[in-house]
């Protein structure tokens, strides 16, 4: 995987921040993209850089289709190809609104952050992998989201993550021919300051919510990521993988 490109949206802050850092470690030179934190991506694009690796960070939101094409166009003309797209980027409304009282601002921002952006992204990669023969896409759900249950409060972002499972697992179906393939992770309920945290940092640490018992880190989602873009990971696909702790989401609480 020396020298291949990996972008990993929203990659600047939470999850996707170990993520970013493992597959630079891996060899990987980096994209990844962000909203409004602009001296949290020159920090990260340091630490990429100081493994050795290309880095590109850009300003974009993903739920806006003219972004991601100029992004895109950034990416294609710094590398002309990306071999793993990592879609972390997902906004999430921490507190519980019913459906009926959601705005339509809030709608559209649940929707186009959790669903179409990862449309958009994939769009704009999937010429560049099928030209190589070769790619690896991911995509973020929630514990048990593949089997679309109700979660009282969260109507929208539920919504579009279930969706996001059918659109993943369709997408995993129609680009194995062209030697992509089309993956979900399903985070449990990893919280700060283990987001952005190694799995190291939480071991003696206790959270009962968790079966395993001790909290989840970016660590444990990153270390997945890592197999899954593997060139002998190609026979996963269209699968969605919990990396729970075994944390149900009906336990699910707010700060």
């Amino acid at each position: 995987m020396e020298g291949s490109v990996a972008w990993v949206t929203g990659g600047i802050r939470g999850l996707g921040a170990q993520v970013v850092k493992v597959l630079a470690e891996s060899g990987f030179h980096i994209a990844v993209n962000y909203r409004s934190s602009r001296e949290a991506a020159e920090r990260l694009a340091g630490e990429v850089r100081a493994l050795g690796r290309e880095v590109l960070a850009l300003q974009g939101d993903v739920g806006r289709p003219e972004d991601v094409r100029r992004m895109a166009g950034e990416i294609r003309k710094r590398w002309d190809r990306v071999d793993v797209l990592v879609c972390t980027a997902g906004p999430f409304l921490f507190r519980r609104i019913p459906a009926a009282e959601l705005t339509d601002r809030q709608w559209r921002e649940m929707i186009d952050g959790n669903l179409s952006g990862v449309f958009y992204c994939v769009r704009e990669v999937i010429p560049l992998m099928r030209r190589r023969g070769f790619g690896r896409i991911i995509t973020f759900g929630f514990p048990e989201a593949e089997h679309a249950p109700p979660w009282a409060g969260f109507s929208a972002y539920a919504a579009a993550k279930a969706g996001l499972v059918s659109f993943t697992r369709t997408l995993a179906e129609e680009e194995a021919p062209h030697g992509i393939t089309v993956n979900m992770i399903s985070p449990g309920d990893i919280r700060d300051p283990y987001k952005e945290a190694p799995i190291q940092a939480a071991r003696g640490k206790r959270d009962d919510r968790n079966p395993v018992g001790r909290p989840g880190t970016g660590g444990d989602i990153a270390r997945v990521v890592r197999f899954l873009v593997d060139p002998d990971a190609d026979f996963i696909t269209g699968a969605v993988i919990p990396v729970t702790g075994g944390f149900d989401n009906r336990n699910f609480r707010l700060p």
